[in-house]
């Protein structure tokens, strides 16, 4: 007599999809917070809004976490370094 075993439930994303390498460590060492955002001036810091669409390298200010720098980005979310750490957050949605 066999017995027939189920397969565990998945919640539909496959484990080994490649997202392009967005949340891959770089190989060359990534700069600290303080070498990049610590002695900028704060005109040059914009705004995080979850509409506004952001670019790798540029400067933000966020009413929580504070200046950071973002290190990633693709089309719906960013990386950014805070002074705290890295935070994975949205960006460029519609209004």
């Amino acid at each position: 007599m066999s017995m027939k075993r189920t397969k565990p439930r998945s919640s539909g994303k496959s484990q080994d999809t490649d997202d392009g390498g967005f949340w891959l460590t770089p190989s060359e060492p990534e700069k600290s917070w303080e070498e990049q955002v610590a002695n900028k001036a704060d005109s040059e810091f914009v705004a995080y809004a979850l509409t506004t669409r952001l670019e790798k390298g540029q400067l933000v200010t966020h009413s929580k976490f504070g200046k950071g720098i973002v290190v990633h980005a693709d089309a719906s979310k960013v990386e950014i370094l805070f002074q705290d750490g890295k935070k994975k957050l949205g960006h460029g949605q519609p209004g």
